[in-house]
């Protein structure tokens, strides 16, 4: 087995975003792409001769692929060991626990997470430091800075490893260590939960449940977590095989692409509890009967509900929400007297958080929930956080949810997504608001008032860095408010994002569907924006 040094030439598009590097699959498949963002990552890292990684992906198209050139690069770079998920696959939240569990030097995550799969469709690469969390940006910079001076790579000449069977084999001095994908992270969640009580609860014959994996990486950790260790019946898990395209779909869990799973919930014979999760299991959405959680309201409801959860009963640190997340979650701190901390978009912000033990729970708007258990977000997680707090409380999610309205209020809360727009007109649209910023302030527009208008920006009170840019927000004195972002997880054209929140304390008001509450504040921001004029769009692609 012989060390090749490869000559090779930057690319110019190799800038991680904030989930690492998302291409088509026709991107990383040219000659030398992955070779070369692999060896930045590797000439980006200090000391780690020796060093042990943890490597796995969502089981999307050029997983495997992918999997060797990258067996064979950190062989012929010099490191000791290669934790591997069996078959290649391991979620995003268990490769955050292996990292965690086995105090690695860090980790390579294979996945563009919601994103579709398949020959043409997107592939990703995001590399996860020792505590178990994407990489922070002097990070990701230092990789992008390495990738635009890259002149060669290292690989060895060798043969395909077997990934498909658990143990350890040699390549070249590295050792090849092929675990089981499930076992750890399953462990970890019987630590957290109260797993006797679930099992009763699910076994009852009183309640039931469907969990959709949408043909993506969740479905092993399902079957095993739900159907053998917690007693639901076969058939709970649908779609529970991983498949190189995600069966043709679009593993996104929102009420647009888990149209399935939100037919059956639905439907006339639903069952109490609907979830499912994205590609790489870190996402997740909540259903009751024909009931929909808004992903900040289950941040909140978590929150307040943390005492009844075995890992939780010591009280929560404080809470940390992304920018664009509703501000319940806000509320739940304020009666707890803890803190909130406001971020921005990307969950690397809260790692720096929970190292420093000031935040336990996190989560953004886009389906994303978590602890400080791993340095994720994390789908099933709050899947079985659901299912102790329905466990215990005996109680629908819809009841949970409108017995936490009529606590806290409702923050009545909405995202509008335009997807694939013209790159050049989204930025015009950004652009233009940037331009009207300074004039709004005390402008009113009907019965809305602007209280405040500004581009956010955040300094973390953990390292003091600075994250500018992060999303154009206006505040109105009543509360309510209209964020616009540009974001960065996809992967042809733009996808502007807009979201719009207001508060209701009066529970005769709480129950209007939001795109009725936010009716008015959907038209203001098309006003401000000229949104449907400059994206050529009528309607958002994805409401949630």
């Amino acid at each position: 087995m012989n060390v090749c040094t490869l000559s090779t030439h930057p690319f110019n598009d190799q800038k991680p975003g904030t989930s690492g590097l998302r291409k088509s699959v026709p991107v990383f498949q040219q000659p030398h792409y992955l070779e070369n963002f692999i060896q930045s990552i590797f000439n980006s890292l200090q000391d780690y001769k020796g060093q042990t990684l943890v490597l796995g992906g969502d089981g999307r198209y050029y997983n495997r692929e992918a999997i060797q050139i990258i067996l064979k690069m950190a062989a012929a770079n010099g490191f000791g060991r290669i934790k591997v998920g069996q078959h290649g696959i391991l979620s995003t939240p268990a490769t955050s626990v292996a990292i965690r569990k086995y105090q690695t030097f860090g980790g390579i995550i294979l996945s563009a997470s919601h994103n579709p799969a398949g020959p043409t469709e997107d592939f990703g690469v995001k590399y996860n430091i020792d505590n178990g969390g994407p990489a922070p940006e002097k990070v990701t910079e230092a990789i992008y800075a390495q990738s635009q001076a890259i002149d060669s790579y290292k690989i060895l000449d060798a043969s395909d490893v077997d990934v498909d069977n658990l143990g350890e084999s040699k390549l070249g001095e590295m050792v090849v260590e092929v675990i089981d994908s499930v076992s750890d992270y399953a462990e970890l969640m019987e630590s957290l939960f109260d797993f006797d009580r679930i099992h009763q609860f699910l076994t009852s014959g009183h309640f039931g449940m469907c969990f959709d994996a949408l043909h993506a990486v969740t479905g092993p950790y399902a079957h095993r977590i739900f159907e053998q260790l917690l007693g639901a019946p076969t058939g709970t898990v649908r779609n529970g095989t991983p498949l190189e395209d995600f069966g043709g779909g679009h593993p996104d869990p929102n009420l647009v692409y888990a149209h399935d799973l939100v037919k059956i919930v639905f439907g006339e014979q639903a069952p109490d509890f609907g979830a499912a999760s994205d590609g790489d299991g870190d996402r997740n959405m909540i259903l009751g009967r024909r009931f929909f959680v808004n992903p900040s309201d289950s941040l909140a409801v978590l929150a307040a509900n943390a005492k009844l959860i075995p890992g939780y009963q010591g009280g929560l640190a404080g809470i940390a929400r992304s920018m664009p997340t509703s501000q319940a979650a806000d509320r739940v701190a304020a009666k707890l007297g803890i803190d909130c901390y406001e971020t921005p978009t990307g969950w690397k912000f809260f790692g720096n958080l929970m190292d420093a033990g000031r935040v336990t729970l996190c989560g953004e708007e886009s389906f994303g929930t978590g602890s400080n258990h791993i340095r994720e977000k994390d789908g099933l997680w709050a899947v079985l956080f659901w299912l102790n707090i329905l466990a215990v409380r005996q109680q629908s999610v819809e009841q949970i949810v409108r017995n936490h309205w009529q606590t806290y209020g409702r923050n009545y809360y909405s995202r509008h997504d335009y997807e694939a727009v013209n790159s050049s007109r989204a930025d015009t649209l950004m652009e233009n608001l940037h331009k009207i910023m300074p004039t709004l302030k005390g402008k009113s527009f009907g019965r809305y008032e602007v209280e405040y208008c500004d581009d956010f920006s955040y300094t973390d009170p953990i390292d003091g860095s600075v994250s500018q840019h992060q999303g154009i927000r206006i505040g109105f004195t009543d509360g309510s408010r209209i964020v616009f972002r540009l974001s960065g997880t996809g992967t042809h054209g733009a996808t502007l994002r807009v979201y719009l929140e207001s508060y209701e304390p009066d529970p005769a008001y709480q129950s209007l569907d939001p795109q009725v509450a936010l009716k008015e504040l959907i038209a203001l921001a098309d006003e401000v924006a000229h949104i449907h004029e400059l994206t050529c769009m009528a309607e958002p692609t994805v409401i949630t």
